[in-house]
């Protein structure tokens, strides 16, 4: 009976067996498995160093700036749109300008020129540039409104009593916005 063990399936992916009898040592490299495309497989290039092609689409390399930026500017983008809805516009115009000066550093850094390959940065890109547009028109839109109605927010703040604060609704126009800003009972 031989010393040797018959090679059985789970030692076929094991990059650290031996290698098969009567091959030659050679140096460690990773073993593919039944499509591997590397040096010596089906599809490789046949050498020793020389690298298989890419296939499909990039994997998330944290270490890339260009993907940090992509996945930056969607995050803080869409941070920046809800502090903007639930009424913080302060952090809400700060998300909003980092994620529009990430997508805009993304797309122009070349994510848009890696081909098929970088198609979901770009996307996380573009998807960050929209989300941040809309944080900073939700920002701009609540400065603006602040300022335009600027006696009536003076007033309510310095009413001392509920009712100097309801006589503070005269100073609003009687359209959508001064209904919707007005003081309740």
């Amino acid at each position: 009976m031989p010393d040797r063990r018959q090679p059985d399936s789970s030692t076929d992916d094991n990059p650290f067996a031996a290698p098969p009898e009567g091959r030659p040592d050679e140096p460690w490299q990773p073993r593919g498995g039944p499509g591997h495309t590397g040096p010596g497989g089906p599809g490789g290039p046949g050498g020793p160093g020389q690298e298989p092609a890419p296939e499909g689409p990039a994997r998330w390399d944290p270490t890339d700036p260009l993907q940090r930026r992509a996945r930056y500017a969607l995050f803080a983008g869409m941070w920046g749109f809800f502090f903007g809805v639930f009424g913080i516009p302060s952090v809400g115009l700060l998300l909003g300008a980092l994620a529009l000066y990430w997508g805009v550093s993304a797309l122009r850094a070349g994510v848009a020129d890696l081909g098929p390959a970088a198609r979901p940065q770009r996307t996380a890109a573009v998807s960050g540039l929209v989300t941040a547009t809309l944080a900073l028109l939700l920002a701009a839109s609540s400065y603006a409104v602040q300022l335009a109605y600027k006696d009536f927010y003076v007033c309510r703040d310095d009413a001392l009593t509920r009712t100097a604060e309801l006589q503070c609704n005269t100073l609003l126009p009687d359209n959508l916005v001064g209904k919707v800003l007005k003081v309740r009972n």
